[in-house]
């Protein structure tokens, strides 16, 4: 299997518990927006204590970056890789993941599930193909909206937030349900980018199906 040790270039704070880490890139190393590695603390009780992560970067950048949400509320590797700093080691691996582009559609993210949109959003912005792609993001709070204002600059209006524990005038509130999903997509035959809580993907391709979407323009994390 293959595995590099890397360096933390910069840790940056994002929202109030999400975190962007960027790593030194291992000469060679290549993914594809949407793809993600198994990530390590080089620290020898967090070393075998791996997790999987979302590449937000381009891959022409002489850097890797990831996004992450640290739990704090338990002592887990997010937590840890929280309390770090420029200097210190992560342990990366193979590449993997299957969420990638496919074509024109509807991305469908909950919390930190936005993470393997984050690079290809960032790549389609680069190639001038946004189109007419859009990004209906599931959140408890506006606090936890990631990367809210450059979405806001890639999508314009095709960048729909709703919001679960909290109203606002700016933002759509409750759930993904059905009906919203009914009201936000339109044609069906669309490309379907699925990321989030298990319950939450779980639930999603179910009422994608409900409302006529067939298998083959849904495309989820497995």
């Amino acid at each position: 299997m293959e595995q590099h040790i890397v360096k933390i270039l910069d840790i940056s704070p994002l929202t109030h518990d999400v975190r962007r880490i960027r790593v030194e890139k291992p000469a060679g190393y290549h993914f594809e927006p949407g793809q993600a590695t198994e990530v390590a603390v080089n620290e020898a009780q967090w070393k075998e204590e791996r997790r999987p992560f979302t590449f937000t970067c381009l891959n022409e950048d002489p850097y890797l970056e990831f996004t992450i949400k640290v739990y704090s509320d338990h002592n887990g590797v997010t937590k840890k890789i929280g309390s770090l700093h420029a200097g210190d080691e992560l342990i990366i691996h193979d590449v993997w993941g299957a969420i990638q582009y496919k074509g024109e559609g509807t991305f469908i993210a909950g919390g930190a599930g936005i993470t393997p949109f984050i690079a290809i959003f960032r790549q389609l912005q680069k190639d001038g193909k946004i189109g007419k792609n859009q990004l209906v993001f599931a959140n408890k709070t506006s606090a936890d909206i990631i990367l809210k204002d450059d979405f806001e600059a890639m999508l314009g209006k095709n960048f729909i937030n709703i919001l679960s524990n909290e109203k606002t005038d700016e933002y759509n509130y409750g759930m993904i349900t059905k009906d919203y999903l009914k009201e936000k997509i339109g044609d069906v035959s669309q490309n379907f980018y699925i990321c989030g809580p298990d319950p939450m993907v779980q639930a999603m391709q179910e009422n994608l199906k409900e409302l006529g979407a067939t298998d083959s323009v849904i495309t989820v994390e497995v």
